[in-house]
């Protein structure tokens, strides 16, 4: 059993891109489709220094935008939405998509947003209950004709949706804690960090957590895609920032594939633009697949 796209090297577009206006979204999006990209996807803040757009309803937009590219939220606070309406929504999506939606989940994690729009802060241990309870109810409303579960954080009394979906969406978890990472292994479909948050050696360390709880679930670890978010900036001249891979395309390569050999076979790359986008696909992507596949890495 694999993930969602097996043992292949895989790249993403979209993500952490400041400034997105629906005009921008949609450039990059049919950017990544037509550049062949396998995934495009969307962050969820509600709070931000600069323009953002609403990740569930821009990406219904962009399923008919699109022809092939899998959409992805990148990742949805659970606690900003009653999981019930995420798992309508999510459905929806997917439906519109013909099948290209996977669902990226997380705790919420800037408290600021809780505050400023007046939602209940959660305590880590809260969110991870949350979570818990969160996927049961989703996965049980996609799967079942009624879904009743009672949680300290999430509650649903003989909830049903319809139609069904058509198969089963893929849930991804942005987690880092050790017990997000825990349950991460123990019920996600995908693990999605962020390199620029926590760096590469750290994410490195936390991988093996999440494979071990797959094999104390008795899950086969392999069935868990191990994707992360990557800044990129390709200027060489550029000041390095200890958020983001940069100094060029032959040090962004070396980054880049350096993420792989840590274990990461989907890669999420945000960059601003859509000509940073063509380089991306024409010249550090086939670089970092000659290299990984040079190295025995991953299937490319």
């Amino acid at each position: 059993m694999s993930g969602l796209f097996g043992s292949r090297l895989v790249f993403g577009a979209g993500g952490a891109v400041a400034g997105l206006t629906a005009q921008r979204t949609l450039d990059l999006a049919q950017s990544a489709d037509e550049l062949g990209f396998e995934l495009f996807s969307l962050s969820d803040h509600l709070h931000s220094n600069s323009t953002t757009v609403e990740p569930l309803v821009t990406l219904s937009w962009l399923a008919g935008k699109t022809r092939r590219i899998e959409l992805a939220t990148n990742v949805l606070a659970l606690p900003y939405r009653p999981p019930a309406v995420v798992a309508k929504t999510a459905e929806t999506v997917d439906r519109l998509s013909g099948g290209r939606f996977v669902l990226g989940l997380g705790g919420g994690g800037f408290d600021q947003e809780f505050h400023a729009f007046g939602l209940t802060e959660r305590t880590p241990g809260q969110k991870i209950t949350g979570q818990r309870e969160a996927i049961g109810i989703i996965r049980g409303l996609w799967a079942n004709e009624s879904t009743t579960l009672h949680g300290q954080e999430f509650a649903v009394d003989d909830a049903r949706i319809d139609p069904l979906p058509d198969h089963p969406i893929p849930i991804w978890l942005g987690s880092y804690g050790p017990r997000a990472l825990a349950l991460t292994g123990e019920l996600a479909d995908g693990w999605l960090p962020s390199i620029g948050r926590i760096g590469l050696d750290r994410a490195r360390q936390m991988r093996p957590a999440v494979l071990a709880a797959a094999r104390d679930a008795g899950r086969d670890p392999a069935a868990i895609t191990c994707a992360c978010n990557v800044i990129v900036r390709l200027d060489p001249v550029a000041r390095p920032s200890p958020q983001a891979v940069g100094g060029g395309v032959p040090a962004v390569v070396k980054q880049l594939v350096e993420i792989v050999a840590a274990g990461f076979t989907a890669l999420l790359l945000a960059v601003p633009t859509v000509a940073d986008q063509e380089i991306l696909a024409r010249e550090v992507i086939p670089a970092v697949r000659a290299q990984a596949a040079a190295r025995g890495l991953v299937a490319v």
